[in-house]
Formats: structure tokens, sequence, C-alpha cells
């Protein structure tokens, strides 16, 4: 099967497009025939500022690779700047086939010191902005019978890290919509997926060297040092993205994808572990005697996504 056709004409709008993943992944599609909306605010990791050379600079180089892509500038996380990123491929490219929603900032704290500010600038540009840019989407899949939605979620919202309780809750939270999405669109011929990459971005590094000032204490067992080893690389993550857009995977939706490195996984997703039952009912009395040591072995153990994937990209 050529790569070639499975992307060939796919209009595919990506948030996010200027840098890491996202510019990944719209170069990735632009080179291989797709039509790309790179979409970007130009914003610093942390939020701050605006530049519309980000996109544009993606939209050169697929141009110059004989692509086409036009650059969108808006802000994820208004609902009137969302439906001009969809406009955009619309009026460009006349239909829209795929969303890919890469767009987000991080400001880290350890969260007894977190801002109210902070996390809810985090939820706004990755939630907020998901779920907007999603839904100006929705008319147009409805109406062609088809689309395809990609949504970025991390192992940090998935299992866990120090100093994100905003961006963890925000991944969280995108792919539970992502499942909630695909259920909802499945009528209409669409789907939806969400991805946790693992991939080294300037995000990530800054990420990293906060944890580090942050967290390893004298004596700590997390070295935080090892964490580098266990990242892949943008250009690793695009084909699996890019593939799960295609018509080749009609079959995946509400699914929760990982890659790093060499390595694709499929995560499990919240279902019943263990079961009690009382015909009379539960008192704190009985509750005390019976629940943590009939529950005990199958807690999920409080770690961190360095300790789950503890060994190096394959």
């Amino acid at each position: 099967m050529n790569g070639m056709d499975l992307l060939r004409n796919k209009v595919v709008v990506i948030t996010g497009g200027g840098s890491g993943i996202g510019r990944a992944l719209a170069l990735f599609i632009g080179t291989h025939g797709g039509r790309v909306v790179v979409n970007d605010l130009g914003t610093s990791p942390s939020g701050e500022g605006a530049d519309t050379g980000a996109a544009e600079a993606v939209v050169r180089e697929i141009r110059a690779a004989g692509g086409e892509a036009v650059a969108s500038c808006d802000d994820v996380s208004t609902w009137p700047s969302a439906q001009r990123i969809i406009q955009a491929g619309l009026d460009s490219f006349g239909r829209v086939d795929a969303v890919v929603n890469s767009a987000g900032v991080m400001r880290h704290s350890a969260f007894e010191n977190m801002p109210t500010e902070d996390f809810d600038l985090v939820l706004r540009t990755h939630l907020s902005g998901t779920f907007y840019v999603s839904r100006a989407a929705a008319p147009h899949f409805k109406a062609q019978g088809s689309g395809s939605y990609l949504h970025m979620t991390s192992t940090t919202g998935l299992i866990g890290s120090m100093g994100c309780a905003n961006y963890g809750s925000a991944k969280a939270g995108i792919f539970g919509l992502s499942r909630l999405i695909a259920l909802d669109m499945k009528r209409h011929g669409v789907r939806s997926n969400a991805l946790a990459p693992s991939a080294r971005s300037r995000q990530w590094e800054r990420t990293n060297a906060f944890r580090q000032a942050e967290f390893a204490k004298p004596g700590a067992n997390t070295d935080f040092r090892q964490f580098r080893s266990t990242q892949g690389t943008s250009e690793q993550v695009a084909p699996v993205a890019a593939f799960l857009l295609t018509d080749a995977a009609s079959e995946i939706t509400g699914q929760i994808i990982g890659v790093r490195g060499t390595e694709i996984y499929l995560y499990s997703q919240p279902r019943p572990a263990r079961a009690l039952q009382r015909s009379e009912g539960w008192t704190l009395e009985n509750l005390a005697e019976q629940l943590t040591p009939a529950l005990r072995s199958s807690f999920t153990p409080l770690e961190t996504y360095g300790e789950v994937f503890s060994w190096p990209t394959l």
C-alpha cells in the first residue's frame, strides 16, 4: 500500500502545528500528499506573546517540498477564533477531513503553590481549545458523513507526573472528551482517538528541568536525569498520528494510542477492577474491616510516567 495514497488530498487541520509534534506531523502529512492548515498562535511554551512566523515557516517548508498548506494564527481557546481555524480549511481547500488538536501551553508548579490563573489558562488552552476546534468541525463532518479527530493527551494525565496538576487535568479531560466525541459522532461516520506521545520537545525539556529543581531533593528515589532516555522524537510520532487519520484506520475509534520511540501502545481505559457486595448494605464498621484488605492487591500504584516506563526508548 502506497503511503501517499492514504493521505492524498486529505485536508487536515493541525493546531499547534508550528513546533514540536504538531510541526513534525504537519510536515509529514504535507509531504505525503495531504493538504494542511497549520495553526499556531506562536506563543512561548508558557503561553506568552504571539508570533505568526511559526505557522508560516512550516507552510513554507511544505510548499518548498511540493505540498499544499496554509497558515492560521488564530487562538484555539475562544469559540469565534476556533471557528475561523476550521473555516481556513474550508476556504482554502473546500473541505476538512481531519482535525488534530495539538496546541497547548505549560505552566509548572507544585500543586500547593499553583496560581489559579495558571490552572485556568492551561485548562482553557488544552481542554476548552480541543472542544472548540472539534465542535467547529463537527457540522462539516456530519454533512459529509466522514471525518477523523486526533487529540493529544499525555501520560501526565493517563499515569501521572509531578508539578503538572493543571496540564495533567487537561490531558485527562481530553481523553475523556475524545471517547465521548467518538460515541456521539459514530452515527455520522466520524472517528475520534487520543494519542499519548512521548517525545522530546521544548515543553518537555522545560518540564523536566522544573521537576529536577523542585522534586529531586537529596535522598529522593527519583532520578529525573534518566527520564530523557525514555523519550522518543517528534518525527517518530508523526507517521503513527498520520495513519490514525486515514481510511486504513477506519476500525480505530474511541481509543488511546501511545507512541514512544519505535514502540506503540494501546492503553487500557477505566473499568471495574474488583467488586464487593453486602446484601444488608455497608456500615462504617464493616467498611473499616473489609474494604482495604479486599481491594489492597488491586490498588493502582502511585507512580509517575518515568517509573512506569523505566526502560530506555527502543
